[in-house]
């Protein structure tokens, strides 16, 4: 566990912490940094956990899960999280399912170049995502209709929205308490699971 301040261990909690880090447990039955940050206020912890899942781990979301998770590595490269980055690129390198293409993607993003990678819907989405998490004072409602314009539905305008902001929340206090990963599981869960 590494962070700026405090997290409780297990051990240390009490029951009202531990019923809500039973709620933050992924599928190797940890809990990761990112929720256990929480642990000093845990109705903040369970706020998180519901709205991550809400926001990316929803079943009633209908852009592709590797989408949604580049779409979550985008906005972390732009914020400069490392902790958010190294756990959701390795989802979306996972669920893309192919080194190179994976590969020309995250060069592409890297670059702030998304263009060089995408195009339609998705490259609308993620020029929506980088306004959104660099300018947020400049959106207009022509950002949301060029996505419209581009094929996605408003249910699907409303998954990117979601996932930034999200993002930009996590990134946040991840870098606003120096919250790293040590002492996580990084990588690919299962849909259901945190990353």
């Amino acid at each position: 566990m590494s962070a700026w301040i405090k997290m409780l261990s297990d051990e240390e909690a009490d029951k009202d912490l531990r019923e809500v880090l039973a709620l933050a447990r992924t599928p190797h039955g940890t809990v990761d940094n990112v929720m256990r940050v929480h642990s000093l206020r845990p109705a903040s912890m369970r706020g998180h956990v519901v709205l991550y899942r809400a926001a990316l781990h929803d079943d009633t979301n209908t852009l592709p899960m590797w989408f949604q998770e580049t779409i979550a590595s985008y906005v972390s490269m732009l914020n400069d999280c490392p902790y958010s980055l190294a756990n959701h690129w390795a989802n979306a390198r996972h669920l893309i399912g192919d080194e190179a293409r994976a590969d020309a993607i995250e060069a592409a993003l890297k670059a702030d170049t998304p263009e060089r990678s995408f195009d339609g819907g998705e490259l609308s989405a993620l020029r929506y995502a980088r306004k959104l998490t660099l300018t947020p004072g400049a959106m207009r409602e022509s950002d949301v209709s060029a996505m419209r314009e581009a094929g996605l539905d408003d249910g699907q305008i409303l998954e990117v929205n979601q996932i930034v902001g999200y993002f930009n929340y996590a990134n946040r206090l991840l870098n606003g308490l120096g919250v790293t990963t040590e002492g996580d599981v990084v990588g690919y869960y299962a849909k259901d699971g945190d990353a």
